[in-house]
């Protein structure tokens, strides 16, 4: 191709400025009457022409193929019923039809599931696959595929038109399961409402309105009920233990549905309790009956009734009983008629003086060995003849009292034991000197549940018990208070006290035997919790049913770990020993089974765009047909593409129109001309 060039050995503005000086020149030339005027007027084009830097330029250019792209959608909602064929089938048609068509390369684009179930990246694919390829010769682009995308916003700009063909058949239907509203907490004891709706998407079955529903709480079946479709449902459900719920709902197949993968959903509820309910009991006051207090009132989940016994029955200074400012201890309210509505009782540096009977006593036995908590805080009056161990409460209590107060200086220790225990796991001190000293230890022996913390001479001075289906805890000792006021550097009271407190009120984060499983995706962290060393192994079964043991392994005091990956998403059942945990892996209905329909709508936007076209497969595959740009690019039966006749230079070669020699030449005779034209005058 020859083209003729400038490249001025000047600027444009300066050359402008000096044709308008040889314009004026020329025809001053012409108003004087001077013959040569026109001869040297050209002579002045000549040299303006020459400083314009003309060249004649010719390119030896070769053609360049078209490009057409093909994306095939491989993700999992196209492996559902007969598309894997479908589409391997319509995908090799249109390849064969674009290798026949001259001039023209085809790109295959195969694409599955995004990660982390993302669905289907299509537009993602495409823009990448657009910034590789030179748009200039991008002649269609076909994608084959449900239509079901889910990126389909960062659709790129297109340089031609954009075709889809339509996976499925016209008879294609679905059931899915769709839970749309289900709190992350809920509260023990109350009912909370899960709402769903049943949905069926395209050709469905007439005439069917219900189906069952079979739900399960951490694999507990609660049977099936009957529930309608497309309609909305509220499903009321009370949380019975604290911590982690697994919840699953399951619809039965139906006959002819796509998939069943939708038909699931499994969702987890952490149960909470609304309030807490302690009583506090201090026999006297002392210096470490604020700091339950403090504690105890710091938490707002927490409702506190604190007694505070300042008038005992043996104190007698003659002042009349309707003066007295104090209220009376409502003992039988308290231990007889509301004890069951306490989640714990405290006994601070209490002893016997007459203001509660035995019976009253019994009945905190019969509470605890019942459901409740009960933990005493014990100061020298447990070791006297007063001693709340002399009372129905010893059948409870984990040590009995030497009757010796030791009263010298000590630093508290975790024991080997408690170091597996999770109320004092990770508190032991780093080093020498890092806890402040206690003052006083009650000399105690243990006669059942476990020591934690030690005192002097390696002596019990924590111990946690199960009695029943209540706790009890013994603190040997009246002086936690002094790591609270700092005392020689202080040390975890406040935490230490806190897992106590909430230990007793059997919170779940806080069993020494446990088994859960914290799930991020297809993967899990099997977590097992135990006092003993030795925990064996874990087995995994799978939603299908499989099974696979797995080894565990302690990576601190009390703790062992395992790491799994699923294959399958859904349900699984851990078990190790007596112990079993369920949990959920992945999403129950993937991104990919949301909606299973084949529809040219999500991407309606993006072929109109081009003025492309929108075809399902079933039909037959369509014609292909060269369109200008501009035009429709799609009809009954046909999609078109747009040649693009793109090229590629292979050399060029430029030669000047007004090489130097020429240019003096031609301004000589020129100007030779008129000045003989000018003598001849």
């Amino acid at each position: 191709m020859n083209s003729v060039v400038f490249d001025p050995l000047l600027p444009w503005p300066v050359l402008a400025v000096l044709t308008v000086l040889v314009m004026l020149a020329a025809g001053m030339a012409l108003w004087r009457g001077l013959a040569g005027w026109a001869w040297r007027g050209l002579a002045g084009v000549v040299i303006l022409a020459a400083l314009s830097g003309p060249s004649l330029r010719s390119e030896d250019r070769g053609a360049l193929s078209d490009i057409v792209l093909m994306l095939v959608d491989g993700s999992a909602s196209q492996r559902l019923a007969d598309r894997p064929g479908q589409m391997a089938s319509a995908a090799d048609g249109i390849e064969a039809r674009l290798r026949a068509r001259p001039n023209t390369e085809l790109r295959r684009i195969d694409l599955g599931d995004g990660p982390d179930d993302s669905g289907t990246l299509l537009m993602s694919k495409l823009a990448e696959v657009l910034a590789q390829e030179s748009s200039g010769r991008i002649a269609g682009i076909i994608a084959l595929t449900d239509g079901q995308v889910h990126d389909v916003g960062r659709a790129p700009d297109l340089p031609a038109p954009f075709h889809v063909l339509l996976s499925g058949q016209p008879d294609d239907w679905d059931r899915r399961l769709v839970v749309e509203n289900a709190p992350a907490f809920a509260i023990l004891g109350e009912p909370i409402t899960l709402k769903m709706r049943i949905e069926d998407m395209g050709a469905a079955p007439v005439g069917v309105s219900h189906t069952a529903l079979e739900v399960s709480i951490d694999g507990e079946e609660l049977g099936p009920f009957q529930v309608p479709i497309g309609r909305p449902i509220e499903l009321p459900l009370t949380l019975e233990h604290g911590g982690m719920n697994v919840i699953r709902f399951a619809l039965p197949p139906a006959e002819g549905e796509l998939t069943d993968r939708n038909n699931s959903a499994v969702i987890q509820i952490n149960g909470v309790r609304d309030r807490l309910r302690v009583l506090l009991v201090s026999g006297e006051p002392h210096p470490g009956g604020r700091t339950w207090r403090n504690l105890l009132k710091s938490d707002s989940s927490v409702d506190l009734v604190h007694f505070t016994i300042l008038r005992p029955p043996e104190k007698q200074d003659g002042v009349p009983v309707d003066e007295l400012s104090l209220i009376a201890f409502p003992t039988r309210e308290l231990f007889l008629e509301k004890i069951d509505d306490f989640d714990l009782i405290i006994f601070d540096r209490y002893k016997r003086r007459g203001i509660l009977p035995s019976i009253y006593l019994d009945n905190v036995r019969n509470y605890v060995e019942n459901g409740g908590a009960v933990l005493i805080a014990a100061g020298p009056d447990f070791a006297s003849a007063d001693s709340i161990y002399r009372s129905p409460l010893a059948a409870v209590v984990p040590a009995a009292p030497s009757a010796r107060v030791i009263d010298m200086g000590y630093r508290p220790a975790v024991t080997e034991l408690g170091q597996r225990h999770p109320v004092t796991a990770g508190l032991a001190p780093k080093g020498e000197g890092d806890w402040g000293r206690w003052l006083r230890q009650i000399e105690v022996e243990a006669s059942a549940g476990n020591v934690v913390m030690s005192g002097i001479e390696e002596k019990p001075l924590l111990i946690l018990d199960r009695v029943g289906e209540g706790r009890v805890a013994l603190l040997a000792s009246d002086q936690a208070w002094l790591w609270d006021r700092g005392f020689e550097g202080g040390g975890p009271q406040l935490e230490l006290l806190r897992r106590l407190a909430h230990w007793m009120m059997k919170e779940p984060d806080l069993e020494e035997e446990a088994l859960w499983a914290e799930p991020v995706g297809q993967r899990m962290k099997i977590i097992r919790r135990s006092l003993s060393e030795d925990v064996g192994q874990v087995t995994v079964i799978s939603p299908s049913g499989a099974q696979q043991v797995l080894p565990l392994t302690e990576v601190s005091p009390g703790r062992f770990e395992a790491d799994y990956t699923g294959a399958e998403i859904g349900l699984y059942r851990l078990l190790n020993g007596e112990k079993e945990a369920v949990i959920g892996l992945g999403p129950s209905a993937p991104k990919e089974f949301e909606a299973t329909i084949a529809t040219p709508e999500i991407l309606s936007e993006t072929v109109q765009a081009q003025r492309g076209g929108a075809l399902p497969v079933s039909a037959g595959l369509p014609q292909i047909r060269d369109i200008r740009p501009g035009r429709p690019a799609a009809g009954r039966g046909w999609i078109g593409l747009t040649p693009r006749d793109a090229y590629e230079t292979l050399a060029v070669t430029q030669v000047p129109l007004l090489p130097a020699w020429l240019v003096a030449i031609l301004v000589l005779s020129l100007t030779l001309m008129g000045w003989l034209r000018e003598g001849r005058r």
